[in-house]
């Protein structure tokens, strides 16, 4: 494991700060605390590179034909009119011609095969006709036509994957066509996720009077394996101090990053404060966003614990926007801010200044087939299915006050905040 954070990293003023401040100070203070490890490239999805990786050879390695045809000297074609070409030979994938192509014939190629020496051109097999042991080629083809020369993918020496990425597919299918056998990768991020509050009951039990379902914690969860870390499900913890310390020092011993949801805020009433400060530090950031507060970030021991709000809608929005990039700097990758489509507005709206809001939102299309953005009717933190029934965020900056209708605004699909 490398060095993380300092112990006071999470320190901040008082004043209420934009959300653009608190990812800039987030961006400067934290470092990645994972170590690294060598994967084959079928375990690799979704893991971050540790370490960039430069072909070590052209791809493709050979001058191959891009269709099924016949491969030629482009000098060999008649200016005027119609070629007719005796037929020498036949080149097909991983079984080339080992014989030159004599000036005057043609090969039949498949494609994928080496292009044989002496042929620079390839008419695809739909462009011809056979007469015999003959082919007859049509006017006007262009030299080189329907050849992927060597290197054109991809030349021998240049960088392919960077250090600090989120591999995809077909970041995986690159590494593979370079020769790349495994990859050296940041070994996962271990999150542990609890919940804290004698009123909270896990889904399938009976309430208690006054009692809630614990929504946040199988969401939450959810969110942060889709990311690829590695989650421990501490489950629901009841408001006992000396309890709640307990399985706080262990889970320090064995995760990177310790998270919760509605259980650190200035109330009397929140053990989780004491027992992360009898154990730690916590600090309490009064970001300018909605929906979003309260948020806290400290330390447990040696490692990073975050609180998230206790709306579900709130923790996730928090969780998505704002922990997100924080957690995947420690996992080792580079900050990535999420990419944001300008829209028009399909809806009318009035916003309070000097705070960034995130509403939740879809895309719609009007008869015209022209893209708009429309908001969900209900808006509230605790509302979930404002999430369930649309694609995305709308997010609002700070010195927006008025939205009309056609107002191009920023909409962050949920396909960028979940990978």
């Amino acid at each position: 494991m490398t060095k993380g954070p300092s112990d006071d990293c999470f320190a901040i003023g008082e004043d209420l700060m934009p959300l653009d401040k608190a990812l800039g100070l987030l961006r400067a203070r934290l470092a990645p605390v994972v170590g690294t490890e060598t994967v084959a490239l079928r375990e690799a999805a979704g893991r971050v590179l540790a370490a960039g990786l430069h072909a070590p050879r052209d791809v493709p390695g050979f001058d191959n034909a891009a269709v099924d045809g016949y491969a030629f000297a482009h000098a060999s074609l008649d200016t005027e009119g119609e070629t007719r070409l005796p037929l020498y030979g036949v080149a097909r994938a991983g079984a080339p011609m080992t014989a030159a192509l004599p000036r005057g014939t043609a090969a039949e190629v498949f494609t994928g095969a080496p292009i044989p020496e002496g042929a620079d051109t390839v008419v695809m097999i739909e462009d011809t006709r056979r007469e015999g042991h003959a082919v007859i080629l049509p006017p006007g083809v262009k030299p080189g036509a329907n050849v992927r020369r060597a290197g054109e993918d991809i030349m021998a020496g240049t960088p392919v994957l960077e250090a600090g990425q989120r591999l995809r597919p077909q970041d995986l299918g690159l590494a593979a066509a370079v020769g790349a056998p495994g990859l050296e990768v940041h070994e996962r991020l271990r999150v542990a996720v609890f919940s804290t509050g004698n009123e909270l009951a896990e889904p399938g039990d009976r309430l208690p009077p006054g009692g809630v379902h614990d929504v946040n914690r199988p969401m939450l969860s959810a969110i942060l394996e889709g990311w690829g870390f590695a989650v421990s499900d501490l489950g629901i913890l009841p408001d006992d101090p000396a309890r709640l310390r307990e399985v706080l020092a262990a889970a320090s011993e064995q995760h990177e990053v310790i998270l919760s949801s509605g259980g650190a805020s200035r109330s009397t009433e929140d053990h989780v404060v004491r027992a992360v400060g009898a154990l730690g530090r916590l600090d309490f950031w009064r970001i300018a966003i909605k929906p979003g507060r309260p948020l806290a970030f400290g330390r447990v021991g040696g490692v990073i614990f975050v609180g998230l709000p206790g709306n579900p809608v709130a923790a996730a929005v928090c969780l998505m926007r704002i922990a997100r990039p924080a957690l995947f700097r420690l996992a080792g990758a580079v900050w990535r801010e999420p990419v944001s489509y300008p829209l028009p507005a399909a809806f009318v709206m009035t916003k309070k200044p000097a705070r960034r809001e995130f509403l939740r939102g879809s895309v719609i299309r009007d008869n015209e087939g022209r893209a708009w953005v429309q908001r969900f009717d209900r808006q509230g933190s605790g509302v979930l299915t404002s999430m369930v029934a649309t694609a995305g965020l709308i997010e609002l900056p700070e010195a927006l006050t008025r939205i009309e209708r056609g107002d191009l605004v920023d909409f962050v699909p949920y396909c960028e905040l979940f990978f």
